[in-house]
């Protein structure tokens, strides 16, 4: 039996509020479920759709420390996405001006993936997925 069955949320701190709103929900084309601004926290927490029913909560709050280091810091480590096709995805993040790096081949699995990152410098990576189970 298992006692997990998936992802809900991952939470992210942003650094600038509307640039990241701007870039998880315009740039990657996520959802917007749910928005709220926390006066008593001077704080904004935005929840965001993907397509497996998991979602991505994007939070401000005034100060928050910057992440020491890249990708190699304890805690998480990267956030991945699934995509169908590396290259079209690729193609409209360099449309929109989002360095990324190249595309590398998972040794264990064969598939392809690539790092780039949010505007507050957190890595994420697409991971191709052509349907079987992803990583």
């Amino acid at each position: 039996m298992h006692l997990l069955s998936g992802i809900h949320h991952v939470a992210v701190i942003c650094s600038d509020y509307a640039r990241s709103r701007y870039f998880y929900h315009q740039i990657l084309g996520l959802p917007i479920l749910d928005e709220h601004y926390r006066a008593e926290r001077d704080s904004y927490k935005l929840d965001l759709a993907l397509p497996d029913g998991a979602q991505l909560e994007l939070f401000s709050f005034p100060d928050a420390p910057p992440r020491p280091s890249w990708p190699e810091a304890q805690g998480l480590r990267h956030l991945a996405f699934r995509v169908q096709n590396l290259e079209r995805v690729l193609a409209h993040l360099q449309q929109h001006q989002v360095a990324c790096q190249k595309i590398r081949v998972d040794e264990y699995t064969g598939r392809r993936f690539c790092f780039f990152a949010d505007p507050d410098g957190l890595p994420l990576e697409l991971y191709e997925d052509s349907g079987a189970s992803a990583k």
